[in-house]
């Protein structure tokens, strides 16, 4: 005969009352925290009662007054008979600041619960997460493609001042049909990073990114695409549809396209084919000799020059490198800006190389080409990934012909580049690596703190 065992009871641990108490004046005093704006506002509602009190009693043609202060004064004397005066004062004056602060708090409390109904932080959690990344050093991130949103995903943790300036060069899949068909910048990347710099509006960051699978004239386009694009044609102007989108995302930061102009990349090969076009690019699958776009000269937008300059912290990177972060550097006053710069700026290189962009590429051959473009060093260090990925993924990314960025030490010495190494990589289920977010991010911000 099977028999079972009786389950045992869990045994839990008693509650030290003490403990948690303790716990709750240590947060209560995180109210007295420097910069949450929250004691100057009890202070003020301090004065407020006294002023009311007092202004019920001069409107009533001073004939209280006299009646109140002798009351007041009986009430104090008979308190000192029954209390000895270093006492009672104490008294009164900690239970008069308890009751407004609990009043102050449970009013916040009822007001917060009304207009953050799902919110699980607490109102203090929030104000001092506000301040800090308002307070955040202001960040301006360059390049494009899914690099960027991880690099976002990332930063918008230190920082609410972020400035992600993308390029608009896309002519492949949803967004250069959208570019085709309705004449738009491509939204592509704008939307990537839209979504990435969303503060903790995840359904509506699912619903920006769903891609419809079916549907004639649908199928592979992008819900977050075809708002972008449909903005852009109420608006007239894919900086405001931006600016809209950012409010219904709940953004930290912003998100800027480097210029409002059409632009259509194009390549020259060393075999001298000449490919135009982003997407085509990659696919002619030829070392690159030289890079252009038409128009030959694209106008800056002028807030994402303005960004640049008011920066303190310059971020070129991760991405394409033809495709996603050159684009950028086509741009005439982006550019000039990023050659002015007064601040410090960070070069992230690529963890894998690119097939028809990359192919053979070491961490020298990424800073060489930079250089060539820009005229001269648009950043103070490069960070390079330290660590091989698994023997799984190599293999994986081998099969088609991508390979790691070796770091070449001796090179980047001789052309006089600094370097950061940092593991910054995360392995996905599918062997194929990426940038992790928090890590790259630590990683940035620790070097910033440094200089």
């Amino acid at each position: 005969m099977k028999t079972t065992k009786k389950p045992q009871a869990r045994r839990y641990r008693p509650i030290d009352k003490s403990t948690v108490r303790h716990k709750k004046w240590l947060r209560g005093l995180q109210w007295l925290l420097p910069g949450l704006l929250v004691k100057r506002w009890l202070f003020v509602s301090i004065i407020g009662v006294i002023l009311i009190v007092l202004g019920i009693a001069i409107s009533a043609r001073l004939t209280p007054v006299l009646f109140i202060s002798r009351l007041i004064g009986n009430v104090l004397d008979a308190l000192v008979t029954i209390l000895p005066r270093n006492l009672s004062a104490p008294i009164a004056l900690l239970a008069g600041f308890v009751l407004l602060w609990v009043g102050q708090k449970r009013a916040l409390g009822s007001i917060t619960q009304v207009l953050l109904p799902n919110q699980d932080r607490e109102l203090l959690d929030l104000l001092v997460s506000h301040r800090k990344l308002n307070r955040g050093p202001k960040i301006v991130t360059i390049g494009g493609g899914t690099g960027m949103s991880n690099l976002l995903r990332g930063l918008k943790q230190y920082s609410a001042n972020i400035t992600a300036i993308v390029t608009v060069a896309d002519d492949g899949g949803s967004s250069g049909r959208l570019r085709r068909e309705h004449g738009v910048l491509p939204p592509g990347d704008i939307r990537n990073c839209l979504a990435a710099l969303a503060d903790e509006e995840k359904l509506v960051t699912e619903l920006f990114q769903y891609r419809f699978q079916n549907g004639e004239g649908l199928s592979g386009h992008s819900f977050g695409n075809l708002f972008l694009t449909a903005m852009s044609e109420v608006t007239g102007d894919l900086e405001k549809a931006i600016a809209a989108s950012s409010q219904v995302l709940a953004v930290r930061g912003r998100v800027l396209p480097a210029t409002l102009d059409h632009m259509v990349l194009w390549a020259e090969m060393e075999d001298g084919r000449y490919v135009e076009g982003e997407s085509n690019i990659p696919k002619a699958k030829g070392r690159i000799k030289y890079i252009g776009c038409q128009p030959e000269n694209p106008k800056g937008l002028p807030q994402a020059i303005a960004d640049i300059y008011e920066a303190d912290l310059i971020v070129i990177g991760p991405g394409s490198l033809y495709t996603s972060i050159i684009p950028n550097l086509l741009v005439p006053e982006i550019r000039q800006a990023l050659r002015d710069r007064r601040v410090p700026s960070i070069f992230l290189c690529n963890i894998m190389s690119q097939v028809g962009e990359t192919d053979g590429y070491r961490v020298s051959d990424y800073v060489r080409v930079l250089d060539e473009v820009a005229g001269l060093r648009l950043f103070d260090v490069v960070l390079v990934q330290k660590h091989l990925p698994s023997q799984r993924s190599l293999d994986h990314y081998a099969s088609f012909g991508s390979h790691f960025t070796e770091l070449d030490r001796d090179n980047l010495i001789n052309i006089g580049c600094a370097v950061l190494t940092a593991n910054v990589m995360k392995e996905k289920s599918n062997a194929t690596v990426c940038h992790d977010s928090d890590s790259l991010a630590g990683a940035i911000m620790r070097w910033y703190n440094r200089q």
